[in-house]
């Protein structure tokens, strides 16, 4: 087996309240992502996007590395990781700093960033993500890339995301005991909208719903920039709780029967189809009707949408998404949840599913895959921007050592 980093490979973990799904990307020369390794596995030990029993959380997370590895061919070194949870918080922040030169440099840039980022944050929390949203330079508003202008004075408005410390910890942990390193902590949603939004939605305004398990994750973009992050700790499980315990029917069928025959919307379901339910005990299965499946799966969705919807009304952005909402995840891609959707938030809504990959994409061209497809678009841009930064760093060294050569000189 090779190692991923001498094939120049990136690799996204999903930690996800039902799966772990492990996927290996090659780089390619045009800067282009190709899968060539898949690795899924039943997640076991996370609960609502939090880690109840490392133990469990570290075997899963072994078994879907181990299965894309054998896949690949190659040994993986370090992983880009997501995290979810009702502790992830987010922050609008601006600061401002005076502009040293006749025009703006990048030493300028990251002067901005770090005033509008230090801001108090409780002991007990981590920054996640500092994502500029707009410069202005003197009096000039919404300037995407400053430098090169000219001002006196600069201010960046950012959107901070945070998390709790000891939750990032332990998710960590349980990837550092399988051998790995993380090289950076990416919120679930962000992550997300890197897979399956258009640049031309989050210019006009979207907001992203990625249902899964155990959380529902929301990013709003407008304007071309993250402007609103929130977690609902709410999801799919409800939704598989009251088929089990409606039809007396154990948690891993009910699961089962929600994937192959459930439908978020009743008028869609035909009165003549059935469905044969198991049963604990080891009594016989029974059959009934779909709809009576339906009647139960309906009230929890619109329950779901509206927690969403409320959030969105809270964010102050609900007239500012144009492009509608963008459902994926698990318990997206339900049949009816779009149509539902879209009487609920009275607004276009899609199923988002990875676009643009290339490689193994029929295993990924799926919502469940958009966590773990995004990951791997991060990653690339992560790649890129510290060789960049590595590449001017070098530049300036060679730069100074070539001054204080020639002053040696003469």
């Amino acid at each position: 087996m090779s190692k991923a980093a001498e094939r120049n490979m990136v690799v996204g973990l999903d930690i996800g309240t039902s799966k772990v799904v492990t996927l290996i990307g090659e780089v390619m020369p045009d800067g282009d992502i190709s899968v060539i390794g898949v690795g899924a596995a039943a997640a076991r030990g996370m609960d609502k996007g939090g880690v109840n029993d490392l133990n469990l959380v570290v075997q899963s997370i072994q078994r879907a590395i181990e299965e894309a590895e054998l896949m690949a061919d190659c040994r993986i070194a370090s992983v880009y990781l997501n995290i979810s949870g009702r502790h992830i918080a987010c922050q609008n922040e601006s600061g401002m700093v005076p502009i040293n030169e006749a025009e703006v440099t990048q030493d300028d840039v990251d002067s901005v960033i770090h005033a509008a980022k230090s801001v108090p944050i409780a002991q007990e929390r981590r920054i996640l993500h500092v994502l500029p949203q707009e410069y202005i330079i003197d009096s000039q508003e919404s300037i995407k890339s400053p430098i090169g202008m000219s001002g006196v004075r600069m201010e960046a408005r950012v959107h901070i995301i945070t998390c709790a410390n000891d939750m990032a910890k332990n998710i960590e942990k349980a990837v550092e005991r399988c051998g790995l390193k993380v090289e950076r902590l990416i919120f679930s949603a962000l992550a997300s909208s890197y897979a399956v939004l258009t640049e031309d939605e989050k210019d006009l305004g979207v907001a992203l719903v990625d249902m899964g398990a155990g959380t529902i994750d929301i990013n709003i973009h407008t304007g071309g920039v993250l402007r609103h992050t929130a977690v609902i700790p709410a999801a799919g499980n409800q939704v598989t709780s009251d088929i089990a315990k409606i039809f007396r029917t154990p948690l891993n069928h009910a699961e089962e029967i929600k994937t192959k025959y459930a439908c978020a919307l009743r008028e869609l379901v035909g009165k003549d189809d059935h469905i044969e339910v198991p049963s604990v005990g080891g009594r016989p299965s029974r059959s009934m009707a779909r709809h009576i499946l339906a009647e139960v799966v309906e009230p929890r969705y619109q329950e779901l949408f509206e927690l969403v919807r409320d959030e969105i009304i809270q964010s102050g952005l609900e007239d500012q998404i144009a492009a509608g909402i963008v459902l994926t995840g698990g318990c997206g891609r339900m049949e009816g949840a779009v149509e539902f959707a879209e009487e609920i938030f009275q607004m276009p809504v899609r199923l988002g599913e990875p676009i643009g990959m290339h490689g193994l994409s029929d295993y990924v061209q799926d919502p469940t895959y958009a966590t773990a497809v995004g990951l791997l678009r991060y990653a690339q841009q992560d790649v890129q921007n510290r060789q960049r930064e590595d590449s001017s760093t070098n530049v300036i060294g060679l730069s100074k050592r070539i001054l204080s050569w020639f002053k040696g000189e003469f």
